[in-house]
């Protein structure tokens, strides 16, 4: 198929998976649009009980427009489904200590657009990350960072892990 017709059907998809699933949201640059699906929090969390994973919040709440909060509400599902497979592969606990809630730092790939979770730290999750994914130095701000295989990245903010996911990691 010639490039010009595969970004014809790659749009003509694009724009009919947006017709018949509600839930879905097109980001990205222009050219490189892929579709989203963005989950509720309840789904959120039915999908973090299923293997185990815990979360907290500083104001024991779920709103997504208050900083304190931890909210799930529009977590992109690869997202959610990327902590599950972090959760079984390393077989760590796991808790969730930030969300798509205000307050975190902006941009396409954030925590506000579905893409990032925050992870308490503890031995097994660093030891997890550092001894199976790569290493790829600082990132901007000066916080290390490791890619896993499927090319996510892992930050160590220090006091925990800030995810960024880009796919579901192999579910």
């Amino acid at each position: 198929m010639k490039p010009v017709k595969a970004m014809r059907l790659r749009s003509v998809l694009t724009a009919l998976s947006l017709l018949v699933t509600p839930a879905v949201a097109v980001v990205g640059a222009a050219g490189d649009a892929f579709a989203v699906t963005r989950i509720s929090q309840a789904t959120a969390e039915s999908m973090f009980r299923q293997v185990g994973i815990t979360w907290s919040s500083s104001g024991n709440c779920t709103d997504r427009n208050n900083p304190t909060c931890t909210s799930f509400e529009q977590l992109n599902l690869a997202t959610a489904q990327g902590a599950q497979t972090l959760k079984r592969a390393g077989g760590c606990a796991l808790a969730i200590t930030g969300g798509t809630e205000t307050g975190h730092a902006s941009g396409t790939y954030s925590h506000w657009n579905g893409y990032k979770l925050d992870y308490g730290k503890n031995t097994c999750v660093t030891s997890y990350i550092k001894n199976n994914f790569t290493y790829i130095g600082l990132r901007g701000d000066g916080y290390p960072q490791w890619r896993s295989g499927s090319g996510n990245i892992y930050a160590d903010e220090g006091n925990h892990w800030d995810a960024l996911y880009y796919n579901c990691g192999g579910c």
